[in-house]
């Protein structure tokens, strides 16, 4: 049963969160490509189509801690060091990207902005990318483990 949780939550972050940090990441040379031609509606589309994809698998990576949080029972390993960490950089990654990166890319998508703004945005967007580096690396590495990795 570890084994198949533990797939499902890799399969579910691979799936979930690596198409926002792509698609959030994308997002500020978009907007600003939009802002710097409004003529242009392609670009304009892009920015829509990217911000929609940021939002839905934000949704859709609600999975990924639920099947965390089943595998870590499975293993025994929820008291560890490195899961709490990994526990409290995936909320702040989540709470990023909720509260700075979402409302943010709704504002520039619903009232255009500034150069400063998309770079603001690109600056917090930065963050949520590291952090869910940080819980890759966490993950893989696992100080402590006994899996000899």
């Amino acid at each position: 049963m570890t084994k198949f949780l533990l797939a499902v939550h890799v399969l579910a972050a691979i799936v979930a969160i690596g198409p926002v940090t792509v698609a959030a990441s994308m997002f500020p040379p978009a907007a600003r490509r939009a802002l710097a031609a409004p003529e242009d509606t392609r670009a304009a589309e892009t920015v829509r189509l990217l911000h929609r994809i940021c939002r839905v698998y934000a949704v859709v990576g609600v999975v990924v801690p639920v099947f965390g949080f089943a595998t870590a029972g499975q293993m025994g390993v929820l008291g560890d060091t490195w899961l709490v960490v990994s526990i409290v950089l995936t909320v702040l990654a989540a709470l990023v990207l909720g509260a700075l990166v979402l409302p943010r890319q709704e504002a520039l998508v619903e009232n255009g902005g500034t150069p400063a703004a998309t770079a603001r945005l690109a600056m917090v967007t930065g963050v949520f990318n590291l952090l869910w580096a940080a819980v890759t690396v966490l993950m893989i590495v696992r100080p402590g483990s006994t899996t000899g990795a």
